[in-house]
């Protein structure tokens, strides 16, 4: 079995700094002539003068908190994206609401990269459980799994009962979903009797993969690894075999940031992980995840020598995942809009056994009642898409402190 995807991946660290450097200006130089949000934002800056990181650092930062902001101005891709509308190949509409596309070309998200580090070879079945609904997250591993040699189950999500008769027929070699959701459908198939004991591998994303999760898989026959990809960005990272941190991907230019700032940290430090992409169909310079990391020291001894991360610690910004969707500030203060007896609110961020929760404290005088618990509960699932519990305190007693989301899951 081949080690390696590529020979990008195990260049001298050398030759991969020159290259990405090397490719800035054009990168650059596309961003401005092709998309008006660049033009705007890089308007001062000569492409031409940006070979080195030094002066990457000098140009403005645009932040993924500001998609929602700017696509509502100038939709529907905020002046962001090389191409027009009609030119992509499939539009997709994700929690916030943020609106993102797929070119219509091979290789759009690189996820081929993460799946062959996973494991995944011509021949073998994906069994992919990211949605296929309005989201990218389905067609990303969906396409990538097929330009692999893969064959694909559309699993998606829910409906884990027929997912599971799909598995027992079809025998997967893995699957590819969220960290938790792998879990419903093992747990079903003991349910209902059904063998899945095919599924040997798995790629997770869209959450975080807890230790003891990862663990439990193991106990299972199930080696999981995961990877770390947006929409807008594709793939940014994913691990390998030696499970040492989360190695970048050979066509981004990452930088870690304090958060707030423009200002790049040293190795170790933690920060806002930052992303030049060299996508020509989505020239991002500077794009802000939103996501906390820190670059690792050393190369990984799998053998590929990028540079790596120490994965997914948290938000810049109070904006959490839970089960794999987006949960932002502006959802928790829509419900409250819609219920004018609560004062301050905070939404509660745990984990229940082995799978994400999410409560809702609310500072009702006197209580509340059952109908209006209730209301608030509807709201809390209709303006998150997630269902979660609701728990009314005293006016005064949540923390005058800013804070809407408190992610409480610990990430060690």
């Amino acid at each position: 079995m081949m080690e390696h995807f590529d020979d990008l991946e195990t260049r001298s660290a050398e030759a991969r700094e020159a290259a990405l450097m090397a490719a800035l200006p054009a990168a650059v130089a596309r961003a401005k002539e092709k998309t008006a949000g660049f033009a705007e934002i890089l308007a001062a800056v000569d492409p031409a003068a940006v070979t080195g990181r030094a002066a990457l650092a000098g140009l403005p930062v645009t932040r993924k908190s500001d998609l929602m902001e700017r696509q509502t101005a100038s939709p529907p891709f905020g002046g962001l994206a090389a191409l027009a509308p009609g030119e992509t190949a499939r539009l997709f509409a994700s929690p916030g609401p943020i609106y993102e596309f797929e070119a219509p070309r091979p290789g759009f998200w690189r996820l081929e990269r993460a799946l062959f580090a996973t494991g995944f070879r011509p021949g073998d079945i994906v069994h992919n459980c990211f949605s296929y609904h309005l989201t990218p997250g389905g067609w990303m591993l969906d396409g990538a799994a097929r330009a692999l040699g893969c064959a694909v189950i559309a699993g998606g999500i829910g409906n884990s009962e027929q997912q599971v008769e799909a598995i027992a027929h079809f025998r997967p070699t893995g699957y590819t979903g969220t960290p938790d959701f792998l879990k419903v459908l093992l747990d079903k198939g003991a349910e209902l009797g059904r063998d899945c004991s095919s599924i040997t591998r798995a790629l997770v994303s869209g959450g975080a993969l807890f230790p003891e999760l990862r663990q439990a898989y193991a106990e299972r026959g199930v080696a999981v690894l995961q990877c770390y990809a947006t929409a807008d960005l594709g793939l940014i990272a994913y691990e390998s075999e030696a499970r040492e941190g989360m190695i970048l991907d050979e066509e981004i230019v990452v930088e870690i940031l304090r958060p707030g700032t423009g200002d790049p940290l040293p190795e170790g430090e933690v920060g806002e992980v930052v992303v030049t992409s060299l996508n020509p169909d989505y020239p991002l310079i500077r794009f802000a995840t939103g996501d906390l990391s820190a670059i690792l020291p050393g190369a990984s001894p799998c053998g590929r020598t990028a540079p790596r991360i120490k994965g997914w610690m948290g938000r810049a910004d109070q904006a959490t995942k839970v089960k794999g969707m987006f949960v932002q500030p502006a959802q928790v203060a829509a419900v409250l809009k819609r219920h004018g007896e609560i004062g301050r609110a905070r939404l509660v961020v745990t984990r229940d056994g082995d799978a994400d929760a999410m409560t809702l404290h609310c500072e009702v005088a006197n209580g509340g009642d059952a109908a209006l618990i209730a209301a608030i509960a509807e709201s809390l699932q209709a303006c998150c898409k997630l269902k979660g519990g609701v728990e009314t305190v005293a006016p005064g007693s949540l923390p005058n402190d800013g804070k809407v989301i408190d992610d409480q899951r610990s990430y060690g």
